[in-house]
Order: C-alpha cells, then sequence, then structure tokens
C-alpha cells in the first residue's frame, strides 16, 4: 500500500510539472545576452504568441529595448565567472566548468517551471547537459538552437587534436542527441548534424528583425550628430561659410526649410561589425585599405573613406594597436561600440558592409551580413565553404578571398562615389526587390509547429 501511495505520488507530481509548465518557455545561453540577438529574437517571437518567457544569460550588455520592454519576458541573471587563476590551465578550465554546472542548474531550478528549455549552442560545456537535467527535474522539452559547434571554435586555440578538443567534440555529440528538437542556421549544418551526431534538425536561417532596415535621412542625421560629439569621423571636414553648427561628416540640416541634405564631398561609409576573435581576420580589411590608400595616391578618382569596425571582444586591443600604427591621410577608422538601437540606424546609413566572419566549422553564416542585408546594404564577404547559402556572388553582393581581392574590389566599388550608377547601387537595388522573409514570418512557419 505504501509502495502504491508512494508510486501515485510522483506520477502527480510528474503530471503536475508536465501541466503546470504550460505557456512557459525558458531561452538560455551561456554567454552575454545583449550579444546574442538570435536568442532574443526567439524570446520575442515567444512572447509574441502568449508565452511567459524567462530570457537567461550574462547581463554585461544592455539587450534590446523590445526585449526590456515585453510584458511576457523576464531576465534571468547568471554570474560570469572571472579571476579562476589557481593551478594550470587544464584545472582552472574544469574548476570552470564544475562551477558554472552547479550555478547554472541552481539558475535553471530556481524559475518558474517551463514546458520547453530552449538553448543555444556553443557554448555548450557544460550547458547542454545541465539544461538535459533540468529538463528531466521539470519534465521541459528540450531543444537546441545549433549556431555551431563548440569543439571547432576550442580548435582555433588548440588545434582538432588536441585531447581538450577530441573530448569537447565527444560531449557534444552524446549530449547533443539526448534533445527533444534541434534547430540550426544552414542546410549544411543540418545535413552534417544527421552525417556525423545522427542528429535530426530544422533549418531555421538567421533573418532580420524588422527594425534593420534603411535609415531615413533625417535619422542618419540625428544619429551621425550624436556619434560626432565622441568619435572625430563623424565631424565635419570643414567648416562652412554659413557657420551651421548642425553639420556632421555625411549630412547637413539647411538652416531655412530644416531639410537634412547629404553633404557634398562626403566620405564613404563602409562598416563592419565582429565579436573580435580568432575566427575574424581583420589584418584583411587594413591590408585592403592601405591599398585602398595607394589608389587614390596614384590618382583614382576614389572618394575619401570612414571604417567603422563595431564590437567588444578579446583581441580589440590587439588590433587597435595595429589601427594606430597605420598612416593613413583618406581614411579614418574608429571602433565605437554601439547601443542596441543605434546599430540598426548605423547598417541603414552605410554605403557598405564587410565581413571578415570564417566560420570554426564551416557550417555557419555571419548574422552581421543577415542585419546587413536588411538594411539593403551590399556586402564584400571572405568566402567559406556555405557562405553562398547567403551572399550572392555579383548579386547581393561579393565575395573575396584575401586582402587583394578585397582592395580591387573596394576601388571597383566606390569609383566616381556616389552617382546612383554601378555595381553599387546594382546590388542595392537587388537587395530592395528580393524582399526576405523577416525574422517573425520565418519563425512561425519554422518554430511554431514544433510547439
Amino acid at each position: 500500500t505504501a509502495a502504491a501511495v508512494l508510486v501515485a505520488t510522483l506520477v502527480l507530481l510528474l503530471w503536475r510539472r508536465r501541466a503546470g509548465g504550460a505557456g512557459r518557455v525558458c531561452v538560455a545561453v551561456l554567454g552575454d545576452l545583449g550579444r546574442s540577438p538570435r536568442m532574443q529574437y526567439h524570446a520575442l517571437a515567444l512572447a509574441r504568441h502568449g508565452r511567459e518567457v524567462a530570457l537567461l544569460g550574462y547581463l554585461q550588455t544592455r539587450p534590446h529595448r523590445d526585449v526590456l520592454h515585453s510584458e511576457n519576458i523576464r531576465l534571468v541573471p547568471v554570474a560570469e565567472l572571472r579571476g579562476l587563476r589557481v593551478g594550470p590551465k587544464l584545472f582552472q578550465y574544469v574548476l570552470k566548468v564544475l562551477v558554472q554546472s552547479v550555478q547554472l542548474l541552481y539558475t535553471l531550478l530556481r524559475i518558474d517551471q517551463p514546458s520547453y528549455i530552449l538553448l543555444q549552442n556553443p557554448p555548450g560545456l557544460p550547458s547542454i547537459a545541465v539544461a538535459w537535467v533540468a529538463g528531466l527535474w521539470w519534465g521541459s522539452k528540450f531543444i537546441i538552437d545549433w549556431h555551431n559547434y563548440g569543439y571547432t571554435i576550442l580548435s582555433l586555440s588548440h588545434g582538432r587534436n588536441h585531447p581538450l578538443v577530441l573530448l569537447a567534440k565527444w560531449y557534444e555529440k552524446l549530449f547533443g542527441r539526448l534533445s527533444d528538437y534541434n534547430l540550426c542556421v544552414t542546410d549544411a549544418m543540418k545535413k552534417d548534424l544527421w552525417v556525423n551526431f545522427k542528429i535530426k534538425a530544422v533549418t531555421l536561417y538567421d533573418k532580420p528583425a524588422s527594425y534593420f532596415k534603411e535609415t531615413p535621412l533625417d535619422l542618419q542625421h540625428n544619429l551621425y550628430m550624436k556619434l560626432a560629439k565622441d568619435y572625430e569621423p563623424f565631424k565635419p571636414r570643414y567648416v562652412a561659410a554659413t557657420g551651421s553648427a548642425d553639420r556632421s561628416a555625411f549630412t547637413e540640416r539647411d538652416g531655412t526649410s530644416g531639410s537634412v541634405l547629404k553633404a557634398r564631398g562626403r566620405p564613404a561609409l563602409l562598416i563592419s561589425s565582429t565579436s573580435w576573435t580568432e575566427d575574424e581576420d581583420f589584418s584583411v580589411l587594413l591590408s585592403a585599405l592601405e591599398d585602398y590608400e595607394r589608389f587614390i595616391k596614384e590618382g583614382a578618382k576614389l572618394p575619401a573613406l570612414v571604417c567603422v569596425i563595431t564590437g567588444k571582444g578579446p583581441l580589440k586591443d590587439y588590433y587597435n594597436g595595429l589601427i594606430q600604427k597605420l598612416d593613413f591621410e583618406h581614411i579614418q577608422i574608429c571602433t565605437p561600440w554601439l547601443e542596441a538601437e543605434d546599430y540598426p540606424l548605423l547598417l541603414g546609413s552605410a554605403d557598405l558592409g564587410v565581413c571578415l566572419h570564417k566560420s570554426s566549422s564551416g557550417l555557419d553564416l555571419p548574422m552581421k551580413v543577415v542585419d546587413m542585408f536588411g538594411c539593403c546594404l551590399p556586402v564584400c564577404a571572405i568566402h567559406f565553404e556555405c557562405l553562398h547559402e547567403l551572399v550572392k556572388h555579383n548579386e547581393n553582393g561579393l565575395i573575396f578571398r584575401d586582402s587583394q581581392e578585397l582592395a580591387k574590389q573596394l576601388k571597383m566599388l566606390f569609383l566616381d562615389f556616389p552617382t546612383l550608377e554601378g555595381k553599387l547601387q546594382s546590388f542595392r537595388e537587388n537587395l530592395r526587390a528580393s524582399r526576405q522573409l523577416r525574422w517573425d514570418q520565418s519563425w512561425d512557419q519554422t518554430v511554431l509547429p514544433l510547439l
């Protein structure tokens, strides 16, 4: 009798767990939420469909205001571990994984019971195993969103045959199979997950959110004036005869009509964004800019260039050191960190985007290019295996393999700038005509049926 009562109690508890989590979803990433746009988009899509969302991760960078203002999204902070400097590096790594495991599991078990746990990978160690355990406890369905492989990122600094890399690959393969559903970012990754991991996944391409669009001229001017307070390249190159103070390097406001005009002789605005990690070699761009400077000095009719590189990351100081050593007369480079609301506005104001992302696995696509395309911004992107799923060479942008090829592309695209003719304008028109799906539409078609 006692055994029967115990079994009945356990069944009732499990049933209450499964029933109690209806309508709630935990969206988790063991990383900075402000720099995890895809997971923010997941949270917003779920909230739009009436789900209560616990958005879990590090709160280093402020998420988008739509996330902060949503009544259905609650931020659940996870403290980032710092200062574990005891003993050899391997010991530090193992200790960090153990502490993160306890910390993450404790956080996942304190939230309101979810019906689904949606986890970003990478980073997957230890988050995949911990989220799976939490899912068992809550009776939740476990979904992994595969952005890349953690073991291939680890191999950039350790080599593919390092024991730690092989262990990480075994871990992802083993615990990845324990998920109920899997999403991934390319068809190439979908195929690889099945062939090498025996994991069935659904491709959910990154798509731009609705606020990635071309920026109206008056908003461009307001943004330039704001940035000019802190960054020299956005300040006007010369003092106007009228003495107007309402001018930037790119725009000016007419004192009589109040309308905004593009400044005559304005520089071209080139933008790139990065996490300043090993999978993006920015020396390629810097070398191409050196060639661009030489083209101008040799007499080519090219505009001055403002190159804006946005983002935060471990190699930023290293590349800033390289930038400071460059002696440019016609090129200015700045590396600001932009607010989440300003980044789409700057993309929608730029003349050309450059992407130096080289996937560690060759199977993921750069989200920065997705956002640029949402703003109808043509792109020059460095080649890797599945880039063709996003960038169509000579249609919406150009693909290059080295700095010399990029320099030639910059020269060709900016020749006789800013005329509304040539390849640059053609690419922009093609992007306008493509009318690609936005994130909300794509998510509703792909993810909503799983839920």
